[in-house]
């Protein structure tokens, strides 16, 4: 299914960027940001849905995951930084603005790229995220990142691993599943299989803490046709926060994905059936 092409930014400093392109029409093509340990490959299938709808896709790969280079002064490994990476690609590829997609991390970028550049961002679908992050799913992040017992031997001992850690996250995930998982978030290495994110992320997530303040980052889309999904199981986006955000941005699109936590992979119907809506209109 990979039938992607790979470009490369250069950040500065040497960093490379790394960013799938799918390409699938004229209309407005699609920016998708994973959430803060994963990478582009989270939105393999998304991608090919989003094609046959007659746009590109632009799956990225943020510093320090994946493909891109590790960042050597992990305090960059902040929202921020991620705003300025997805501006500088989208300057590099000559695309003048597009329908962001983000999960968690990714929409909190999202925000922070609107909230800086509105001309960039036609559209956004912020995923299970938003100005406020409820304090148990932050909780549960920072006790899992960056910390592992080493190197899978396989990758089925890798998928549990991460069944273990998300398995609360998606409870009717048949095995399957978990294999397909394992290998989005691990690399194969000589020592055996690794998570494939840099660790110092969970430094950078500590010491200077998740996200700035959102709330007029948000409030900036207002002016932007926007979509929230919410995991119906998520402890990161409550229906306490989503009620919140109705009160500064009170005519988003609202879709919630049942028996699915933190975070939907967009490709549940309940989420599908929204995004392809949501798109079909703002073309």
């Amino acid at each position: 299914m990979k039938s992607f092409k790979v470009h490369e930014t250069d950040l500065g400093n040497g960093l490379r960027q790394r960013a799938h392109i799918y390409r699938g029409g004229k209309n407005t093509p699609a920016v998708c940001i994973p959430g803060l340990t994963r990478n582009a490959a989270d939105f393999e299938e998304l991608a090919h849905r989003i094609i046959n709808l007659g746009r590109d896709v632009i799956a990225l790969n943020l510093r320090g995951r994946g493909p891109s280079d590790y960042d050597p002064d992990y305090l960059n490994y902040h929202p921020l930084t991620y705003r300025d990476d997805v501006v500088k690609t989208l300057d590099d590829l000559g695309v003048s603005d597009a329908v962001f997609i983000g999960t968690s991390l990714g929409g909190i970028t999202t925000m922070l790229v609107n909230q800086a550049a509105r001309d960039r961002v036609k559209a956004a679908v912020i995923n299970d995220v938003g100005p406020d992050l409820a304090p148990e799913g932050i909780a549960r992040i920072a006790g899992y990142v960056g910390k592992t017992a080493g190197p899978a031997a396989t990758i089925e001992e890798a998928a549990e691993r991460i069944k273990a850690i998300n398995g609360v996250a998606f409870p009717d995930a048949p095995q399957e599943d978990w294999i397909k998982f394992a290998y989005r978030t691990f690399r194969e290495t000589e020592e055996g299989w690794v998570l494939d994110y840099d660790p110092n992320i969970a430094r950078a997530l500590a010491e200077v803490g998740p996200a700035p303040d959102l709330w007029p980052a948000f409030e900036s889309l207002k002016e932007k046709p926007t979509l929230v999904i919410r995991g119906g199981l998520s402890d990161l986006l409550s229906p306490e926060i989503v009620g919140r955000m109705r009160a500064v941005h009170p005519d988003f699109d609202y879709a919630e994905v049942p028996r699915v936590g933190h975070a939907p992979m967009l490709n549940e119907p309940a989420a599908w059936e929204a995004i392809e809506g949501f798109l079909e209109k703002h073309g």
